[in-house]
């Protein structure tokens, strides 16, 4: 059953299963070189529909969920295939496309060996990712949610570049797998909860948003989720597998994983407004816990030897702060955590592909082994130099105005406090420029550095698109802002009321 056709409503259907069909499409075939064609006209393709849909929405911003289609599954528990957008969930489409696009057309140079089913992984990764931003419905939410860990172990173990890919795959996995059961364990009691209400189990999200949680359900409710998703994040002191699977892992499945934070999105979709009075009872602990990661994110960073681990401790202080702005419960923070989200997703995967490229090149990531690059590389140090500052939130950077709202926000709920976070952001945000001053400017510490060979033209292709991205989206903040307005608007006032509400039983 397809609904509202008229309104395109199909075309979030397509771009849904569109990765898996593009998969089963790269099984007969044979030849490296056709199967990288197929694959990257494929997810053209897919970034093509995903912009489609974004610019629709965009041209008519609402609270409502668009693109609806719901078709039945498990009546018996009240489980249906229903996906949607709304302005929290429609920026990371394209985001999600255009990560997988980078994470394709790299399969070219860093990729010697089974380039087929190492593509068919990242697009099943592409469309579990997919899933989780369009799932309307908790228990499609959680298969998706699973899926992401297949081919994520695979692409570790499998196409690791580091001895120890064997374990970080498995570390991850088993990491996975203990937020996983906290979280099927807060979808049942959400259902339970539904069927006490109203008589019929249910895990339609529309549906469980219509039923008052109670304060005691609630609080055990928000601490499974929160566990989980804070796991996935990752948050301090949960984040133990990025950095190893960003070492260890190829450089693919590292744009993917340090890109798309799903874990951040389930507390804007799931924990806020399902349960917004155990929120607002606990954002304190969240702030905290969110200055801490900012903390210790950037200090890790500032002693990392290796490129690709300062990356990942960078983006355990960035989810720190996307966080500390959710907390903040106003609309200046949930704002700027969604757009902190989507600079995310390109100024790591930025710095994680010029990484693929030194160590393409010169075989290593370490620091040490590095200098002196940008006299023999200049299009990769230009690069280098954009995503730095991106990740540096300079402004005119896609890294400022969520940085900054985030901070505003914060500022206007906690005060004074909040400024100890933002000290802290300027002083994390050397990691970057002392990691590029050593990298690119520095003096050369081996001589392979003296014959290395600059970026080719689909490389420079590759990092251009991410660059016009971060440039475009810091000087027009509106493109992701004015399309989620409506929907933060609408989540702040579900917290106000709940705020309210404990006010009134104190």
């Amino acid at each position: 059953m397809i609904q509202g056709a008229g309104d395109g409503i199909s075309l979030l259907a397509i771009l849904l299963v569109w990765p898996l069909l593009v998969a089963m499409a790269l099984v007969p075939l044979r030849g490296a070189r056709i199967i990288q064609r197929v694959a990257l006209i494929g997810t053209l393709i897919e970034l093509g529909l995903s912009l489609w849909i974004f610019v629709d929405f965009a041209a008519a911003p609402t609270a409502a969920f668009r693109f609806e289609e719901q078709l039945p599954w498990i009546d018996a528990i009240g489980a249906s295939i229903h996906i949607g957008i709304d302005g929290l969930s429609a920026p990371f489409l394209p985001l999600t496309a255009l990560l997988t696009v980078i994470a394709a057309a790299q399969t070219r140079t860093t990729v010697s060996h089974r380039q087929k089913p190492y593509l068919i992984s990242v697009l099943t990764f592409s469309t579990a990712t997919t899933g989780v931003f369009t799932a309307l419905d908790l228990g499609l939410f959680f298969v998706f949610w699973e899926l992401m860990l297949i081919p994520t172990f695979v692409l570790i173990k499998l196409w690791g570049t580091g001895p120890g890919r064997s374990h970080a795959a498995t570390k991850y996995v088993l990491a996975m797998l203990m937020g996983s059961m906290t979280l099927l364990a807060a979808f049942v009691l959400l259902s339970v909860n539904h069927r006490t209400v109203t008589g019929s189990l249910s895990f339609d999200y529309l549906a469980l948003l219509e039923v008052e949680v109670p304060a005691g359900l609630g609080t055990v409710l928000f601490f499974l989720m929160a566990f989980s998703f804070t796991l996935k994040a990752p948050l301090f002191p949960m984040h133990s597998w990025l950095p190893p699977a960003l070492q260890e892992g190829p450089i693919g499945i590292g744009i993917l994983l340090a890109g798309l934070k799903v874990g951040v999105y389930g507390f804007l979709r799931l924990i806020m407004p399902l349960t917004p009075g155990a929120f607002m009872q606990w954002k304190w602990l969240i702030a905290v816990l969110a200055v801490l990661a900012i903390l210790y994110g950037g200090l890790a960073a500032l002693a990392q030897p290796d490129l690709r681990r300062l990356i990942a401790f960078a983006g355990v202080s960035h989810v720190g702060l996307a966080l500390l702005g959710l907390s903040s419960g106003n609309v200046d923070g949930v704002s700027g955590a969604v757009f902190l989200l989507a600079n995310l997703g390109l100024t790591a995967p930025g710095l994680i592909l010029v990484a693929g490229f030194i160590h393409q090149r010169l075989g290593t990531t370490d620091l040490g082994a590095l200098g002196g690059l940008a006299a023999r590389a200049p299009a990769l140090t230009a690069f280098a130099l954009v995503f730095v500052f991106a990740e540096a939130a300079l402004p005119g950077t896609s890294g400022f105005p969520g940085e900054f709202l985030a901070m505003l926000g914060a500022f206007r709920e906690f005060g004074a406090p909040s400024l100890i976070a933002l000290a802290i952001v300027v002083l994390s945000a050397g990691y970057s420029l002392i990691w590029l001053q050593r990298a690119f400017y520095g003096p050369v510490t081996r001589d392979p550095v003296n014959h290395i060979a600059d970026l080719v033209s689909h490389e420079a292709s590759l990092a251009l698109a991410i660059a016009a991205a971060i440039v475009l989206l810091g000087v027009f903040p509106s493109i992701i802002l004015d399309p989620a307005q409506p929907s933060v608007a609408q989540l702040v006032e579900r917290l106000g009321t709940a705020a309210d509400g404990l006010a009134a039983r104190r």
